[in-house]
């Protein structure tokens, strides 16, 4: 086959903004507690197989296609899943003791808002979307984050909240690059680069 007869490759980013804005949405309202934190548990298996797996999946597309800052927050994020996933399976089936944890968990969270807040200068040359989504992200981390550690729900539950819009975000960033590809054309609005040209 020809090189002109090559069709461009699909862009990883719906999947991995899909698996991301999904997972993140059905946390974020436990989080939030419009969802009991009983539910909690439900989330295991989507952040395994879909926020975790298919993230992974979108970064090593990503890889392939030579983009740094694509490959670097799915495979980051993806793997994240599989933490809070696999935190919750060992500790729920007693294989872990958190139970003298104190405020690890919630400098965990911190550290993962510093990941994405320095994820989110680079930001600054991509769309409006995902500039929002990272800025939305790292906020939520750092709530969540400190409201762990001081063990303060009201925080926690802000979190949860900033969590939805999030979440929200990256499916709106998932049906905007679908939609706009298979239309060929900008059917959905992503937003110019927000700072930098």
């Amino acid at each position: 086959m020809a090189d002109k007869d090559v069709l461009p490759a699909a862009n990883p980013a719906a999947l991995g903004l899909v698996a991301f804005g999904l997972t993140t949405v059905l946390l974020s309202l436990v989080n939030a507690g419009v969802l009991p934190k009983g539910g909690e548990p439900v989330v295991i298996p989507l952040a395994l197989a879909f926020g975790g797996l298919m993230q992974i999946f979108a970064g090593a597309f990503e890889f392939r296609l030579g983009n740094t800052f694509g490959m670097t927050a799915f495979l980051s994020y993806g793997a994240f899943w599989w933490w809070f996933a696999l935190l919750l399976l060992f500790a729920g089936n007693h294989w872990i003791d958190i139970s003298a944890a104190g405020p690890t968990i919630g400098a965990a969270l911190l550290l993962w808002g510093v990941m994405t807040l320095y994820l989110w200068i680079s930001t600054f040359r991509l769309s409006k979307v995902i500039f929002l989504i990272f800025l939305t992200l790292w906020v939520t981390f750092g709530l969540l984050g400190v409201g762990a550690i001081q063990g303060n729900a009201a925080l926690g539950h802000l979190g949860g909240w900033l969590g939805l819009v999030c979440g929200a975000l990256a499916l709106y960033g998932s049906f905007g690059i679908v939609t706009n590809a298979t239309f060929g054309r900008v059917i959905v609005p992503m937003g110019a680069k927000p700072f930098l040209s």
